[in-house]
């Protein structure tokens, strides 16, 4: 685990302790990628897969600590990230240890949430993040949510 998963899971596991108790651990932060992993013996539902509601904390936790490591990178610590909407998917069962993972989005829309943020001291950010069962590629769960950075 590199320094930057480890600062990452510190951080949630003391500011948000639910992720304590979901068994989250940060697997990787590579080339702008973030996965997280969810086991699903925590998070398991009266089907035998896992509680939407873990897979939506998922979800939501991979967007916000890929924004709280790509800021770090640039520098940027003097903000507070908070979720103000999202919008979430279950196509497939999650039936097994899961891996919720976010990727950048392109460079101009980090580029112009970037002017954003050190013209007004706050920004909007939609990020995507998709839940995988482990050992597969296809996404079981979709999120789409809009982050706001402020000071």
């Amino acid at each position: 685990m590199s320094r930057d998963s480890r600062h990452l899971q510190s951080i949630l596991h003391h500011d948000i302790p639910l992720t304590r108790d979901m068994g989250l651990t940060v697997l990787d932060w590579h080339d702008q990628q973030l996965r997280l992993q969810l086991p699903l013996e925590a998070n398991v539902n009266h089907k035998s897969t896992m509680f939407g509601g873990s897979l939506y904390c998922g979800a939501v936790l991979a967007g916000w600590g890929w924004l709280h490591l790509r800021l770090r990178e640039e520098g940027i610590e003097d903000g507070h990230i908070v979720i103000q909407e999202g919008q979430i998917s279950y196509p497939l069962p999650v039936t097994s240890d899961a891996i919720a993972i976010c990727q950048a989005p392109s460079a101009a829309v980090w580029k112009k949430f970037l002017a954003m943020y050190q013209r007004y001291g706050r920004a909007r950010l939609t990020l995507s993040s998709r839940i995988v069962n482990t050992g597969s590629e296809e996404a079981a769960v979709t999120f789409s949510g809009q982050y706001v950075l402020h000071r």
